[in-house]
């Protein structure tokens, strides 16, 4: 599987704009785990607007933020300029590209939610070679599906979402991948196979303009997917989501998990 370039076409701003930040935390762990001083090296593998990059930024020498999406790199770019962040490169590619992108010796490697979209075994053989000796890989994820419990509005997202746009998730020309196993699996038969988990928790308050945002951030219910209906989806969601709770206050504890991996 290789990251389908046009996943997020038209997604790019909302994602920007609407999706969460991770907390704190994570990189207290990651520099206090890779004892990170400025000095090393890392890199953001489907990058997305830079939602880690732009935070690893202040940790470390250089971020190379990789993305498959030009949009996303956009969006990114014009985060750092707005943040004066300077030392994230920026640059079109994929795990299928790795090799031919010029890396130098990486010190950290941080898949933040694009690990599905990639071939994960050849991945991590390729950042193998890619990484230096006492490098570590990090994939960031909210666990294998089904395993963190949905907020009730979920399923009235779900809902709208599936009466225009059907219940299989689409993502760009196919459909939104589905691994076949835990990523700690994978990553335990990798070269990179000391495997440490690490929880984190956030609430989130969001308002019904900001769930709309969230919804159109989504690869399966891009502003594209939509297109002309757009508008009749952000009414209905918007009636529905108030009908369910019309406080118009929707919260979220948003369950992430840290694999931090190493070699043995």
């Amino acid at each position: 599987m290789a990251a389908d370039p046009q996943a997020f076409v038209s997604a790019e701003s909302h994602y920007a704009r609407f999706r969460p930040h991770y907390p704190a935390e994570l990189y207290d762990v990651l520099g206090a785990r890779f004892g990170l001083d400025g000095t090393q090296v890392a890199l953001d593998l489907g990058c997305g607007p830079g939602t880690v990059a732009l935070e690893l930024a202040a940790a470390v020498k250089a971020v190379y933020a990789v993305d498959p999406s030009a949009g996303m790199l956009e969006q990114g770019r014009a985060l750092a300029a707005e943040q004066g962040v300077t030392t994230v490169s920026w640059h079109q590619g994929s795990s299928a590209t790795l090799a031919g992108l010029g890396l130098p010796a990486l010190d950290l490697v941080v898949m933040a939610k694009s690990f599905h979209w990639m071939d994960r075994d050849q991945t991590l053989t390729d950042l193998d070679r890619l990484c230096a000796p006492r490098a570590g890989v990090v994939v960031l994820s909210a666990g294998p599906p089904g395993t963190s419990p949905l907020p009730p509005w979920a399923e009235v997202v779900a809902e709208v979402r599936a009466n225009y746009l059907g219940a299989v998730r689409r993502a760009g020309h196919g459909v939104y991948p589905e691994p076949p196993e835990p990523f700690r699996a994978t990553l335990e038969r990798s070269a990179f196979s000391v495997v440490e988990m690490v929880p984190f928790e956030q609430l989130v308050v969001r308002t019904p303009d900001e769930l709309i945002g969230l919804q159109l951030s989504n690869s399966y219910s891009t502003p594209a997917q939509l297109g002309p209906r757009r508008a009749l989806f952000e009414r209905d969601l918007r009636q529905a989501l108030l009908q369910h709770d019309p406080s118009g206050r929707y919260e979220e504890t948003i369950h992430t998990e840290a694999l931090i991996a190493v070699r043995s």
